[in-house]
This record gives structure tokens, sequence and C-alpha cells, in this order.
């Protein structure tokens, strides 16, 4: 079967398909929002008014490949490209909980009617996929030239999902959410939405958000920060303004999380590393904070203190082992510049790349602190030149982007006459520690550090 060479001339296709049918396809939802923002459209949601589902798959079954597993509700997906298809629908919340409603598929229903059970009027917004008129019945390009999130009608409470969707909207657009929602918003509850709803949105925000303090201050004015315990302590929790001018402890976090979202290079995992750590790395500080004997601000400790608020706060929205990785990020924030200060030997670096999944992050991380605390451009300039030389020292060492592995291994001893088993441990183990004090740093001199060893030894 042949196909269209790219989504857009599908989309077109089908349209085209589906009007010869009688009906009228329309695109909805983020496709059409994205367009008019001017963003890059890589998934289509298309609505199909005038026929039945059944119409929709002989008439599309022609010339695309079709998944079939949504069609009990009212859906198809078309392989090869990322497009859905669906029916209008209406929906009534029956029970508690995502999954309680009761849907009802009506082909002939109003646009109005359709779009009202939306999440925000931005997204509520249609278009003609052939002739590309737009149909808006709820005012939603309005709400994006003046850069608002609004929701659509009160169906916006039977999903309380919404409230952390507008959360990562108003980061990813950096659009203001409005009074009236945020009012609606307040009187939701986070309680019964599962885990992995809630870390989708979290990582739109953290991975996709230009501006992700906009979403957590949202979440503050909506009263949503209830639901986040290691975030509420931060509002109020004073610094000393020496060495953070920019304010409290939530107003730091805020400005680090941005200056987070510019380092975003890495891949995907490691880019929400980089901001979970950003986000938590001051989640001790509420517990450690004091004034000292000179009237100074003091949190010291804060960074091992904040090692059970950061656990918890990941476990609340995920369940990836690979985010622990985030805790010693969390707990080494600081030693970028104590490293550099101190002039610390090659083999604490070594030491420390063992510690950390990466010292390049570890390093992103220590900068997003430094570019957090707001100073001018000079002496924020003085306080970044460490990092730099902390960046230089660990590439120089090969232990930026991972941890150093050991170079003697177990066969090295197998090939010298030992046998398998745990007797092997402690030799693999005095080798690594002389790898990491520099003792040797290639597979010759591994060797020759190993067989100097053994000659110190009995023979196995």
């Amino acid at each position: 079967m042949l196909f269209p060479p790219d989504i857009t001339s599908a989309v077109t296709r089908i349209a085209q398909l589906l009007t010869a049918r009688g009906g009228r396809p329309l695109l909805v939802g983020g496709c059409v929002r994205d367009g008019l923002l001017g963003i890059e459209n890589k998934d289509f949601d298309m609505e199909v008014y005038g026929l039945s589902i059944d119409d929709i798959r002989d008439t599309l079954a022609v010339e695309f490949d079709l998944d079939f597993v949504g069609m009990a509700f009212g859906v198809l997906k078309v392989h090869h490209f990322d497009i859905d298809i669906s029916l209008p629908r209406v929906e009534n919340k029956t029970n508690s909980g995502h999954k309680g409603f009761d849907v009802a598929f009506v082909p002939n229903l109003s646009y109005a009617d359709a779009a009202s059970r939306r999440d925000f009027t931005i997204n509520a917004i249609m278009r003609d996929p052939l002739t590309g008129e737009l149909i808006d019945p709820w005012h939603g390009q309005d709400d994006l030239r003046k850069g608002v999130i609004r929701h659509v009608s009160s169906h916006f409470a039977e999903d309380p999902l919404r409230v952390l969707r507008a959360m990562q909207f108003a980061a990813r657009f950096e659009f203001e959410v409005a009074p009236e929602t945020i009012r609606i918003c307040s009187t939701l509850s986070q309680d019964e939405l599962p885990r992995e709803r809630l870390a989708t949105e979290w990582e739109k925000l953290l991975l996709t958000g230009r501006t992700p303090s906009r979403g957590l201050r949202f979440l503050r004015d909506c009263t949503w920060i209830r639901y986040y315990p290691e975030l509420l302590p931060l509002i109020g929790c004073k610094q000393d303004p020496i060495w953070h001018p920019e304010g409290d402890v939530w107003e730091h976090t805020l400005r680090v999380l941005d200056a987070a979202a510019t380092l975003r290079w890495h891949d995907e995992l490691d880019n929400l590393l980089l901001m979970l750590a950003a986000l938590c790395h001051d989640f001790g500080k509420p517990a450690v904070s004091e004034v000292d004997h000179r009237g100074r601000i003091i949190s010291h400790g804060h960074e091992a203190a904040g090692l059970a608020p950061t656990h918890s706060f990941i476990a609340r929205i995920w369940n990836r082992l690979e985010l622990n990785a985030v805790i010693p990020l969390v707990n080494n924030h600081m030693r970028p510049l104590m490293f550099v200060t101190n002039n610390v030997p090659d083999r604490t670096y070594r030491r420390l790349a063992l510690e950390v999944k990466s010292l390049e992050l570890l390093a992103d991380l220590n900068e997003a602190d430094i570019l957090g605390a707001s100073f001018p451009g000079e002496e924020r300039e003085r306080r970044l030149k460490p990092i730099a030389e902390f960046r230089e020292r660990a590439r120089s060492l090969n232990v930026s982007a991972a941890a150093p592995k050991p170079i003697v291994l177990g066969r090295h001893l197998l090939e010298r006459g030992f046998k398998p088993g745990p007797q092997l441990k402690p030799i693999l183990n005095q080798c690594f520690d002389a790898q990491l004090n520099g003792e040797f740093n290639d597979l010759e001199g591994g060797l020759t550090f190993l067989d100097n060893l053994l000659a110190q030894r009995p023979t196995p």
C-alpha cells in the first residue's frame, strides 16, 4: 500500500476521502492551537461530523492502515502517522475518578457543544484541513492573542488533571491563567488522580516548559501546592541576602528552575534529572536554616537534609528507579565550587563521578544555582568562573560524562590462575581504588599494578 509522503499530506488525503463520503472532518485541539502559534505539528487529532465510526473505517481502510483497538471508544488511529480520528461525543460524569464518565457519540453534535467538553478555550478551536476555515465557538483565538489560559465550561471541573495541564501550559506557552480558572482549580482535588497521570503533566512542565516557574506560581495561586508538602515550606524561608539577593528559597528555586531550562541540552532522561535536581536542590533549607551569632542566615547541612524530601517528592509522582540519580545530585550540588576553591586532587573528582550520574549534569545544576541567585552581571560571571574550571578539570580526567570504569577485571585474575569466586572481589577493589587514586590509567599500567600486588600475596 502506498502512503502519502508526510503527515500533512496524509491529513489532507484523509480529509478529502471523508468529505467525499459526506462527512465534515475538522482538526481539533493542540494541532490547531500550535499551528496558530507558529509551532510545527508532529501529531494531529481529527474529529469527524456526519459519519459513523464504521463509515470512517470503511472509507479510510482502502488507502490507510488503521488501528481498530479504539473503535469501541469512537477512535481510530492511522498507522505510520501520528493521526487520531474520533467522533464528536458528549460526556457525563457518573462516578469519581478519571474514568467515571458515560460517553455517547453524536455525529451531528453542534460544534459548540462538542468543544464544550474540552479543557481550555485555546484547545477548543477547530480548523477545516481543506479550506483552512477556523471554527471558534469559545473564543480561543482571543485568548491565544492575549496569552490567557481559560477554561471552556463547567465541564472543566469533571477532570481535576486539568489543573496540572494548566500548570504545564502556563510554563510551555508563558501564558497567564485566567482568575476565574484559578478559582475553579482551587476547588478541585488531586487525591483521586493516578500517579502516572501526574507524571505525564510534570514531565511536560520540566521538559518542555520555557519558563517552568510560571507553572509553579500557578500551583501556589490555585492552592494545589498543598499536595506537594516538599514545596510548601520553601515559601517564606529566608536566605542571606548577600548570597541570595533575589529573596526566599521559593523565589530562588523558581529562578534556578528557569535557568536550568536554558541548559537542557542532554537526552530526555538527563534533562529530567537536571530539572528535578534544580527543583529539589534546596528542599533541606527549611529544616536547617538559622540565624548565627553575626545575625547572618545560614543553612549548614541543607544538602543532606534535602535528601528525604527529594525522595518523597519524586516517589509521590514517579515510579522510575532511574530518577533516584537525582538524590546524589542534590547531595553534592555545592561540590563544584568547593572542589575548585580547595583545588582538590584528581582522585576526588574520580570518586565524585562514581557517586553522581554525570559531573556535567552536576556542573549544569551548580551553574543554574548561581544564575538563580540574581547577581549583577560582573559578579555573576565571577561566580560562574569556577564552574567552568570544574567542567574543564572533569573533562580532562575523562570523567565528565560518566563514572570511571575499572580497568583491571576478573578475567585478568583468571588468566593468572585464580578460580572464579568471591575471593576475587577484594583484589579487584584494591586495583580500582589504585586506579581512582591515579596510580595507573591504562591497561598496561593496571596489569603491572596487579602483578606487583599479586607478587606480595600467596600463590592461589
